[in-house]
């Protein structure tokens, strides 16, 4: 199983924010310096920050003093339901794509697959953000410095 372009994007950008929630660093980080920090578009960021702020993942605050936060909600809840969230419920394969598969009706495949999915999130589902930025992560993670190329960010 492959994840999502924006489901690696949403952890990247937990695991750096993360590292700088309550750290060291006095101002929170904006959109465009933690999308240059995790080397993504800050288009791309910018969808995944809105879609972790509706799953009560992300804090945003514009203004003075704005940026992003990770709530507690992000930095102790589990990655399995994290990564449901995002991925959503659909099946691994297409079996009822145009034209649908042949086999759906009496197919084995489809089952075990969603099984091997559920697996899958099992496997992340006692795992937290927090856990993710464990030495030697987080001391990475804090490395990797922000370059907006754009100027000020708008929005955090």
């Amino acid at each position: 199983m492959r994840l999502t372009k924006s489901t690696d994007i949403a952890l990247r950008i937990a695991m750096r924010l993360a590292v700088t929630s309550g750290g060291a660093e006095t101002t929170a980080p904006t959109t465009r310096e933690v999308a240059a920090a995790v080397g993504v578009p800050y288009t791309h960021a910018a969808k995944v920050v809105s879609r972790m702020t509706h799953l009560g993942v992300v804090e945003t605050r514009r203004g003075r003093g704005g940026g992003l936060a990770l709530t507690t909600l992000g930095l102790t809840g589990s990655v399995g339901r994290l990564v449901r969230a995002l991925e959503g419920s659909g099946d691994v394969v297409g079996c009822e794509d145009d034209p649908p598969c042949p086999l759906r009706g009496a197919c084995r495949l489809r089952g075990a697959l969603r099984d091997a999915q559920e697996a899958f999130f099992a496997a992340l589902d006692p795992i937290t953000v927090q856990d993710l930025v464990r030495q030697p992560t987080g001391p990475v993670l804090l490395s990797l410095t922000a370059r907006p190329e754009d100027g000020p960010d708008p929005h955090p």
